[in-house]
Order: structure tokens, then C-alpha cells, then sequence
């Protein structure tokens, strides 16, 4: 993967407005929808169960984010899931707080059960609870879990036969045989709510545009990061309040030029899997 290849997702995405189907919670709603305005996508953000399948069929992409969870939410992740997959139309979750209660968990795990999904993007400790490790988790956030972030992604990846992707101080995509590490991103994002949900539904718009997920993934991750990257820039000094604003200004921004300039990524492989 080069970073052209980055690019030239990103300007399908700015150029096709694919519709992006959001059951998402509702701290982040707003933050998510305008994110991928600023992209360049067509947010729908609808969690009605009379509608779920409906709308996840005329979609691009159907993210599912378990942050905030009801039953009627789940019924409606699980049609919208079902007729996602029905029609082609790649899925993916957030397994929000995995591991922080039972039902979280049992939520989670019910959802890969039942659909099939193309992408998980969580952090260390959500993962590791679909994994089946041990990690420290506090309410929605990681702990300081001293495992190897990349073991853990790959193991994932390889017993749930999903693409999987760590988000942190360095982000891990990998399908179990190709890992990417993405060094681009700012620690101003850990300082406004709903950053790594928002991450999500844009993986599901370039899920929308790329039918490989790791390259998905991979330029999302990217170009998010280099928009949080020259947001700091900018605002980082005034606080977390200037910067959200400037973030979504800078994912609407981010040029090629920029993309090039700044992309920063490693590619590993393992034996045979080129």
C-alpha cells in the first residue's frame, strides 16, 4: 500500500457522498454526522427497528456503535445487520465499554454471532474481551494494559476471521496476516468525546469506496489522523474546545498534498501472506 492509494480513496469518498448508516449512541450523534459531512460522506443517522433494515440496504455502509444500548437498539443493529449483509453492504462495529459489564459483552459477542461483520475498530481492552484476554478497562476507556497490542490485534483478527483495528498512540489494522501500524494522530483527540466513535463511521465511508478492508482501514486511519495532526497545528493551545472545532474543519480540508506530506504508516507481513 502506498500512500497514493490513500489518497485516491479519500477523493472517492469526497466524490461518490456514499450514505452511511449510523446506530450509534447518543453522546456522539452530532459529532458523528458533521464529521462525515466534513468528509464528504451522507450520514443517516436512524435507530428506529421498524426502519433499521430498510435503511441499512440503500446504505453503503451500516456502523454499529454499542455505547449507549437499549434492547430495542440492539433488535434494530441486528435487522440493519442482517439486511447489510444481505445486500453487499459492509458492517462495522464499535464494541464500546466490551468488558465493562456483562451485558456489554454478551451485546457484542451476540452481534458477531449474528452478523457478519467486515471491520471491528475498538480499543486494547474492548478487544482483548472479544479475545478472550485480560485487559484493564474504566467505564469506555483502555487501561494500561501491558500486553502486546499487535499480538493481541493479530489473535483477534485470527480467531474471529475479521479485520481487526486498535486504535491508541499508534493505531493496528491488521487481517491476521498483514498487519499496518499508523503512526499519524495527535493526543488532543483523547480530550473530546466521541473522536473514536466518529473514527468508526469514517472507516465506513472508505469501507464504502474499498472493497479490501485492511486498505479501507488503512487510509481512514491516515487521513484521520493527518487532520487531527494539522488541527493541533492550529488549535491545540486553546484547549479541547478550539480543537474539536478545528478537527472538523481539518477533515474537510485535508488535501493530498497534505496526506503525502504527512502520512506515516509501517506494513509487516507474514510468511506467505504477500
Amino acid at each position: 500500500m502506498k500512500l497514493e492509494e490513500v489518497c485516491n480513496s479519500l477523493e472517492k469518498v469526497r466524490k461518490e457522498n456514499p450514505l452511511i448508516h449510523n446506530i450509534t449512541n447518543i453522546v456522539v450523534a452530532n459529532f458523528t454526522a458533521n464529521g462525515l459531512l466534513a468528509l464528504g460522506a451522507s450520514p443517516v443517522m436512524t435507530d428506529a427497528k421498524e426502519e433499521a433494515a430498510e435503511m441499512a440496504a440503500a446504505s453503503r455502509a451500516l456502523v454499529l456503535n454499542i455505547g449507549t444500548l437499549s434492547e430495542d437498539t440492539v433488535e434494530a443493529m441486528i435487522l440493519a445487520g442482517k439486511s447489510a449483509n444481505q445486500h453487499g453492504v459492509p458492517v462495522i462495529l464499535d464494541p464500546v465499554a466490551a468488558g465493562a459489564t456483562a451485558y456489554r459483552s454478551g451485546t457484542a459477542r451476540k452481534l458477531l454471532q449474528e452478523i457478519k461483520i467486515t471491520t471491528i475498530r475498538g480499543n486494547a481492552a474492548e478487544m482483548a474481551n472479544l479475545a478472550g484476554e485480560d485487559w484493564e478497562i474504566k467505564g469506555v476507556d483502555a487501561g494500561e494494559g501491558k500486553g502486546d497490542k499487535i499480538k493481541l490485534a493479530e489473535k483477534a483478527a485470527t480467531e474471529l476471521g475479521i479485520n481487526i483495528v486498535i486504535t491508541g498512540s499508534e493505531d493496528i489494522i491488521t487481517d491476521g496476516r498483514t498487519t499496518i501500524v499508523v503512526k499519524n494522530g495527535h493526543s488532543m483527540l483523547t480530550k473530546v468525546t466521541g473522536t473514536g466513535c466518529l473514527l468508526t463511521s469514517v472507516l465506513g465511508a472508505f469501507s464504502a469506496v474499498e472493497s479490501d478492508p485492511l486498505k479501507a482501514a488503512a487510509s481512514a486511519l491516515i487521513y484521520y489522523g493527518t487532520a487531527a495532526e494539522k488541527a493541533a497545528e492550529e488549535e491545540a493551545e486553546k484547549g479541547p474546545g478550539s480543537f474539536q472545532i478545528e478537527f472538523l474543519n481539518q477533515l474537510a480540508l485535508v488535501s493530498r498534498a497534505d496526506v503525502m506530506k504527512l502520512g506515516n504508516f509501517q506494513i509487516t507481513f507474514k510468511e506467505g501472506a504477500r
